[in-house]
């Protein structure tokens, strides 16, 4: 079932892959991917994916997707599958919960998915995106038979992987003479120009994530969308830079549990125990988004935040970015002379 309601506006390989009707692709959250978020991009016509390690069980997980499906009305939406070192979730349980449920859009994140994941993705008829920070490891997703890739630069609030020196638009233009495949690129977007340069740039979707933090349908407390709100361009910061014990680069919020990270790394500590009473995701799960202490865990954001500018409803959000594209491209037109007749 492909979606329904505006008009599409950008045509791609993105939105012809998935069936969407605009060129955005929500980044995954953790702790905040949940049914309402994935359910209200998907409905304003891109396509999200719920964390599955953001639930505790294949149980609880299972719910949330009848809970997406059931918001959605059946239009299809996707599943993030962290391939990470330190994740424990049993993938592919979680990825067989999500096929039962009829899902066949699947991104990935961390390593490169193993050849097993998309054998039994690609066996199901489903398709894969695997996320990288360098377009060298799209490459070799390329060659291992995903379907897409989203490339991500170093803006990226989350985790930027190894990448601290390719922004998304150098990357984008790189992967237009490299890869083959569709691609996306995310890292600091925010706004319908900036999707508008995307496209120019050869890239068939962009990332969104930080912009959308402040979104109605996000489960987050009031008083983190306020924080997101107020943050300047200048308001993230990168911890464990080049640390790849730690997991490698963090781009988060920059608030006392992350100037308390980089203050020990600059005191030269090092390994996972010196870190671990602020790492633990409860911090942010509870601590932040469910009672409001902005201050309390390592809470992904990148430099995206300037334009978040007051909560609003998903729809308004994309609304306003594709119209905003429209119109830069209008603006484009008008600057080129009209060509006299021959």
């Amino acid at each position: 079932m492909n979606q329904t309601g505006a008009p599409q506006r950008f045509r791609t390989r993105i939105t012809e892959l998935f069936g969407i009707r605009h060129p955005i692709l929500a980044g995954g959250l953790m702790w905040l991917s949940d049914a309402d978020y994935v359910a209200a991009v998907v409905n304003a016509g891109g396509m999200g994916f719920i964390t599955s390690r953001s639930f505790a069980s294949v149980r609880v997980f299972q719910a949330e997707l009848e809970r997406c499906a059931a918001l959605t009305g059946g239009v299809p939406f996707g599943v993030n599958l962290s391939t990470s070192r330190h994740t424990d979730v049993p993938l592919m349980a979680y990825l067989q919960a999500a096929l039962d449920q009829g899902v066949r859009f699947f991104e990935t994140s961390g390593r490169a998915p193993a050849d097993a994941l998309i054998a039994a993705i690609h066996a199901a008829g489903a398709l894969v995106i695997h996320k990288v920070p360098l377009l060298r490891y799209g490459l070799s997703a390329e060659r291992l038979g995903v379907d897409a890739v989203a490339l991500v630069g170093m803006e990226c609030g989350g985790h930027p992987g190894v990448n601290l020196d390719v922004p998304a638009m150098l990357g984008g233009a790189i992967a237009q003479e490299r890869l083959r495949l569709p691609y996306a690129i995310g890292g600091g977007i925010g706004t319908g120009r900036q999707l508008l340069a995307a496209l120019a740039l050869g890239a068939d979707a962009v990332v969104i994530g930080t912009r959308f933090l402040a979104a109605a349908e996000v489960n987050a407390h009031p008083a983190y969308k306020q924080r997101v709100i107020a943050a300047g361009e200048d308001d993230s910061l990168v911890a464990f830079a080049g640390n790849q014990p730690m997991g490698g680069a963090w781009r988060v919020m920059a608030n006392a549990t992350a100037r308390t990270v980089r203050t020990r790394e600059a005191a030269g500590l090092d390994g996972f125990d010196v870190f671990s009473d602020l790492l633990r995701g409860t911090l942010s799960r509870d601590g932040c988004y469910r009672d409001g202490d902005t201050d309390s865990g390592m809470l992904s954001m990148g430099p995206a935040a300037c334009f978040v500018d007051r909560v609003a409803p998903m729809s308004e959000i994309i609304d306003h970015i594709i119209t905003e594209a429209v119109q830069c491209r209008e603006r484009i037109d008008r600057l080129m002379p009209a060509l006299a007749p021959a």
